[in-house]
């Protein structure tokens, strides 16, 4: 059957049924998920620049990559944690799985402890290393210490999501979601605008609303089949199970947080533009969301396809699963690129009402989005080949080509056009490069465990 029902959760056994209503339908609520996720930054950035100035919303914008390169050591660890969760949900062995659980508890405790007391100490040092302009240095590190009181909230609703979408259930982790997003655009609207709280009301509202869906996943995980329950007197380091979330998943993580630094880098370059530049590409990254996302969705619940069928040894469905992730995030990115490209004004005077900055992001957005639809390759095969459980490869891949060639080809155009435009074209040029490398690992087949036991005995 496809589906496992019990009386106080619903998942889905991906390893049967139709894997394009499968894929499908668990892709569409992480996509409305994600959505809602991103509302809380996106509100965020709608009622500073709406309502403080551009300067605060350029705050908010040189400040994200600090926050996303803390947040990436867990989104990579997730990796390792939803591809063994996966696996041991679809042979049925629950008691393994409630030690992935427990272990995963003690883990995002002690982890986001850590990371919160980093971010606080070390947020003025970063953005000068970034070369945040003077008048809005003040603005970002009020920001990022307030935001970063929310992350052990952030960690436990995607850690605890990731153990939900490995098992199937997708549907949770977006209704838990959209109760967060409508709390944080309230409490934006009380902080900000009628508080009027500023910057750190912007922030307190990310806090308050992270932690409510974040309570929501905890209690979920906590009401779960008996089997595999969370219970907090079960919290534990399991040092042998550790070490094997650590192996999938901290190649995820590296390659998660060298990519962010590699964007740093490029960040550190736009800073150095002026602040209508700043603006711009913090507006820019918001839109792009609307392409983005959908695709991110599709990567999600191929991976977890994968992860689940590649467990029982269903390499040929494996395959299939990639396959229609491509088709439809190639469609499905077609039609959000029009969209994006025709209302492209519009969308991003959401953000602000600076003309010079409108133009700005509109010119971005026409030179990188026309080559997104290499991004669905990018993002299915990578996720295709982490959900196999071969994360090195896929990091060392993506490493080479959106850090190191990034890097260079950014020093090559800062160096003959430093513009905002100029810098747009990192991203097209980078994605080709990865693009060919992870489509010549994919189809050579070495992320496939039968076809490499096999190889000894033949």
């Amino acid at each position: 059957m496809a589906q496992t029902v019990t009386a106080k959760q619903t998942v889905r056994n991906m390893t049967e049924g139709s894997p394009v209503s499968l894929i499908l339908r668990f892709a569409l609520p992480i996509f409305i998920s994600q959505v809602f996720q991103q509302l809380y930054s996106t509100v965020d950035l709608i009622f500073v620049g709406r309502v403080l100035g551009k300067d605060a919303a350029a705050a908010v914008g040189a400040s994200s990559f600090i926050i996303i390169i803390i947040l990436g050591f867990f989104i990579g660890l997730s990796v390792g944690i939803g591809v063994i969760a996966a696996r041991e949900f679809a042979r049925g062995e629950f008691e393994n799985l409630s030690r992935v659980v427990h272990c995963t508890a003690g883990l995002t405790i002690i982890f986001s402890i850590v990371f919160t007391i980093l971010g606080i100490i070390f947020a003025p040092t970063v953005l000068e290393l970034m070369n945040t302009p003077p008048e809005i240095m003040h603005w970002g590190i009020v920001y990022i210490r307030l935001f970063m009181l929310s992350l052990f909230s952030i960690v436990s609703y995607n850690v605890g999501s990731g153990i939900l979408r490995a098992l199937g259930n997708s549907l949770s982790p977006m209704i838990y979601q959209l109760i967060g997003g409508i709390a944080n655009v309230i409490g934006n609207f009380l902080f900000v605008y009628y508080w009027n709280f500023g910057i750190s009301g912007s922030a307190m509202a990310t806090v308050v609303s992270q932690t409510l869906a974040a309570g929501l996943v905890i209690y979920h995980l906590y009401n779960m089949d008996a089997r595999y329950c969370l219970r907090f007197k079960k919290i534990t380091l399991d040092l042998p199970l550790a070490r094997e979330i650590f192996r999938i998943g901290i190649p995820a993580a590296i390659q998660t947080i060298v990519i962010t630094l590699s964007n740093i880098v490029v960040q550190t370059n736009i800073n150095g533009l002026g602040v209508n530049s700043i603006a711009a590409y913090a507006a820019y990254f918001k839109v792009e969301n609307v392409i983005y996302l959908p695709i991110m969705a599709l990567g999600q619940a191929c991976s977890t396809f994968i992860s689940q069928n590649v467990g029982v040894g269903k390499i040929m469905r494996s395959k299939r699963g990639t396959a229609i992730s491509i088709y439809f995030g190639l469609a499905v990115t077609a039609v959000s690129i029009s969209l994006v490209l025709f209302f492209a004004d519009f969308a991003f005077g959401l953000f602000t009402d600076d003309a010079d900055v409108i133009a700005i992001g509109s010119s971005i957005a026409f030179v990188i989005m026309p080559f997104y639809f290499l991004y669905v390759f990018l993002e299915v095969l990578a996720s295709s080949i982490r959900g196999s459980g071969s994360t090195l490869p896929a990091m060392f891949i993506i490493l080479v080509n959106m850090c190191v060639i990034r890097i260079g080809v950014l020093k090559l155009i800062m160096y003959f056009n430093p513009t905002a435009d100029g810098v747009a074209w990192v991203y097209p040029i980078t994605w080709v490069f990865t693009v060919a490398c992870l489509y010549w690992y994919y189809r050579s087949e070495r992320w496939n465990p039968v076809k490499v036991l096999a190889k000894p005995a033949v």
